[in-house]
Parts: structure tokens; C-alpha cells; sequence
């Protein structure tokens, strides 16, 4: 039996159980809470060194901001070998991404003020070794500066591995790993139906939050004709594992179904104290035959579900994957937005309805078309545009928030400014870049967040 820090792993023993694991997250409605997860790119603001990717170690580099916030006395560092590789506290967690990106994740919260608070303390936090090291962080959901060869590995393990395995599956995934930032947001669900409700919701409306959040017209220094450079990262990382599933849409066991597609989705590694190559056999396979000599149990589940990437990620709570990293005031609109559409029965059966007429291939059109043109784009034979479509989505939204949490409204004022004016902040990158393309400190000065600038 294999052990996880002093607890036996259970060990798999039928489909069942990783169905059940799925229940185990379900919460009643009363503790439905929001998580928010937001990454940002972090740059060099000035010197010889002026827009280039931080690396790990050195002077000016991510563990020298991460010393710092051990210093500070509330985070605990987590370890892989002598590498500081994220730091906990209070159920908050600070981590980075492959190329540097670094990761705050909140504990789920209750109300949107709260997720404002906690954002305000991260930002004076990472602001003092930052400035110190010269160091600003980016509003943006691709690194604009620099090829893909000059940004640093950071030191996991985990990354050793996927950036062998995951270019054998698609062009792209080098630039996912190293170059993209998302906000995410993390929802609770209750029963069965109500996962399947939600998990419907969410896809059925991706390309919507993908066009709305638009944050990545800049790539290798100059602009690139996309709305969202991210989301057309993800297009052509893995198509095993990313995009659209199709049984979202379909009636059924929503929890079975997820199993089912997970069970045939190649793993990419074992953690029995290090992680190692799982040389790409399925995690049915694994259940059935073991690998080198190993078992498959419940921990091995959990961490292969956290290396699937659909635009609607299932664990024990449902992941809203699509959009672009952006401003603090629109990572906020994200949870109250998702609040509004899926914590409310109404509002989400009439997202679900708006996009409902829709084919399969017409969503798998729209998820290709959206990174380019962004609320422009056509939605299939309907004479609409995905921006007519946020319009709508938002006064769905806008009634389930009213009818659950009326005070938290106006953090849905950025979100409506953009689809009633129909200029995205990628637009609005887009304007700034053409103002200051010659005046290399103006420009990162205007990408960077309010007091990480550098």
C-alpha cells in the first residue's frame, strides 16, 4: 500500500470509486463558496535586462521573492529537494508556472469583498521584493516580450516530464507551459444534476468568457492579430486532453462520463516521492495492468485529473478554465459573474439556453474562431456575433447576482463597459502598445499592475 506523508493511499479497486471521488467534493448549497486563481507575468522592468523573464534563482529571481514572504512570517515554503517550489498560508497558496508565472491562489471565499482584500495584501506583498529586484508583473495573458528559448524553466519535477511528453502531441505546448497566464475561477457543486447543470453552463458559455477576457494580442515583441494568443495556445497542446467535451452537452451521468474520458487520457507520471514517466499509458490501463511495478490508488487519480486540461476542469469542484489574466478589477467580475450565472438555478438554465441551438462542430468553430476575433466573431448560421451573445450572458448574470448577492453588482461594471462598448482589454493593450512601442519603460509601465510596476 503506498503512503502519503503517514497515511495509507486507498488503493482502486473499481470504476466506482473514482465516480465516488467526484461526490466526495459535493457540498449543499449553504457552503457554496468561490476560489479564484490569477497568474502574472513577471518582467524586468529597466537596465540591460529590461523586458526579459526573471529565472528561478540569482539575486532577481522567483526565490528570492519567495524568500521574502517566508521572511514575512505567515507563508510556509513546500519543498522539492533544496527548491522553495510554493509557499501555503491560511489555505492561500503562492506558486509559479513553468516560465516564471507566478500563481496566487485564494482560499475559496464567500463574498467578492473578501477577494478583494485578499488581493490588495498579495499585491503589497509582492511589491516590496519586486521593486527591489526590479522586478514588474504584467495585466496580460501571454508574455509579450522575448522568445520562447529566453524564458527560464523554473524547478519541478512535474515540468521536467511534460515538456518532454507533451510536444509529441501537439506544436504549441512549450508556449502554454512557459509563456500563457489565466484567472480561473473554482465553483462548488451539489448533487449529480447539479454537476452536470453547471458543467453544461460552463461549457456551453466558454467561448463567450474566452472573447470577453481577451487579453493577448502581443507576441515575440510586436502584435499578433489575436484577441487571445492564450486561448489559441490551446488549440494545439493536446488535443488528448484540452478543449471542448463533447458529453457535456449530452444527457447522462456527467460524473461517469468525466471518469470514462479521464480513464483513456495518457498519464503523465507517477509521484511514489519523485515523480516518474508514466510513458504515456492511460489511467484505465494503469488500474488494470500497474506500472513498474506499482498499483494504482486514489492519490494517483487526484493527480492525474489535475493534469487535464478541458475548457471545464472537474475534481472535487468545477474549474472555469478560458480566460485571459487581466486586471484585478476583472479577475473580481469573474467570480461574481460565474456567481450570478452558475449559484443560480434561473440564470443558468437560461445560459445554457442561449447557446442550446448550437452544434457540437459549431462550438468547436467558435472555440478556433474566438482567439482571433475575439466578440466579432460569427456565431454559426444565427446572424449573431459572440458579442451579442455577451450582451445577453451578462443580463442573465447580471439578474442571478441580484437575486443572490444584490451588493456585489457593480464588480460586474468593468465586464459591462466592455461588452456594451465591445472593446475587450485586449483592444485597449493594443492602443497603448501603438503609443508607446518606442518608449520600452512606458510600455511595461502601463501592462503592469497598480504598484507592481517595478
Amino acid at each position: 500500500m503506498h503512503l502519503v506523508g503517514n497515511r495509507p493511499s486507498e488503493p482502486i479497486e473499481s470504476i466506482e470509486q473514482l465516480v465516488d471521488y467526484f461526490l466526495r467534493g459535493s457540498k449543499p448549497r449553504s457552503e457554496w463558496r468561490i476560489g479564484t486563481e490569477h497568474e502574472m507575468i513577471g518582467v524586468y522592468a529597466g537596465g540591460e535586462e529590461i523586458g526579459r523573464a526573471p529565472p528561478y534563482g540569482g539575486d532577481r529571481g522567483i526565490a528570492a521573492i519567495f524568500d521574502s514572504f517566508v521572511e514575512s512570517g505567515c507563508w510556509e515554503p513546500v519543498r522539492e529537494g533544496q527548491d522553495v517550489i510554493a509557499l501555503v498560508c491560511a489555505g492561500a497558496q503562492m506558486t509559479f508556472e513553468p516560465g516564471g508565472q507566478l500563481e496566487h491562489a485564494l482560499r475559496p471565499l464567500e463574498h467578492a469583498d473578501e477577494l478583494t482584500t485578499s488581493m490588495a495584501k498579495n499585491v503589497t506583498q509582492v511589491a516590496e521584493p519586486s521593486s527591489r529586484l526590479g522586478l514588474a508583473w504584467l495585466s496580460v495573458g501571454f508574455r509579450p516580450f522575448g522568445k520562447l528559448e529566453e524564458v527560464p524553466w523554473m524547478p519541478k519535477r512535474r515540468y521536467e516530464i511534460m515538456r518532454d511528453y507533451l510536444p509529441t502531441r501537439g506544436a504549441l505546448p512549450l508556449e502554454m507551459m512557459k509563456r500563457t497566464a489565466t484567472v480561473q475561477v473554482n465553483l462548488d457543486f451539489g448533487d449529480p444534476d447539479d454537476a452536470a447543470s453547471k458543467m453544461r453552463c460552463a461549457m456551453g458559455i466558454t467561448s463567450i468568457l474566452t472573447a470577453i477576457y481577451a487579453n493577448s494580442p502581443a507576441v515575440d515583441g510586436q502584435l499578433a492579430g489575436y484577441q487571445s494568443y492564450r486561448s489559441r495556445i490551446w488549440l494545439d497542446t493536446d488535443p488528448d486532453r484540452c478543449g471542448l467535451l463533447p458529453f457535456a452537452f449530452e444527457d447522462g451521468d456527467v460524473l461517469r462520463a468525466y471518469t470514462e474520458w479521464a480513464l483513456d487520457v495518457p498519464m503523465f507520471f507517477l509521484h511514489r516521492g519523485d515523480y516518474r514517466p508514466a510513458s504515456g499509458i492511460t489511467f484505465r490501463r494503469f488500474m488494470r495492468d500497474g506500472f513498474a511495478g506499482e498499483r494504482a490508488n486514489m492519490d494517483d487519480w487526484a493527480l492525474h485529473l489535475s493534469t487535464l486540461f478541458p475548457e471545464t476542469r472537474l475534481k472535487q469542484y468545477m474549474e472555469i478554465r478560458g480566460c485571459d489574466a487581466g486586471s484585478f478589477d476583472m479577475i473580481a467580475a469573474l467570480g461574481v459573474l460565474s456567481r450570478g450565472l452558475l449559484y443560480d438555478d434561473e440564470a443558468r438554465n437560461q445560459a445554457i439556453a442561449l447557446t442550446a441551438g448550437l452544434a457540437f462542430s459549431d462550438r468547436l468553430d467558435l472555440l478556433r474562431a474566438v482567439p482571433r476575433s475575439g466578440l466579432k466573431t460569427p456565431v454559426g448560421r444565427t446572424g449573431r456575433t459572440i458579442g451579442d451573445l455577451a450582451r445577453d450572458l451578462l443580463i442573465i448574470a447580471a439578474e442571478g447576482v441580484a437575486r443572490q448577492e444584490p451588493t456585489e453588482l457593480p464588480y460586474l461594471d468593468p465586464v459591462r463597459v466592455i461588452v456594451e462598448e465591445g472593446r475587450t482589454q485586449a483592444d485597449s493593450l493594443t492602443d497603448l502598445w501603438l503609443a508607446t512601442a518606442d518608449d520600452l519603460p512606458a510600455l511595461i509601465r502601463g501592462m503592469a499592475y497598480p504598484g507592481l510596476t517595478g
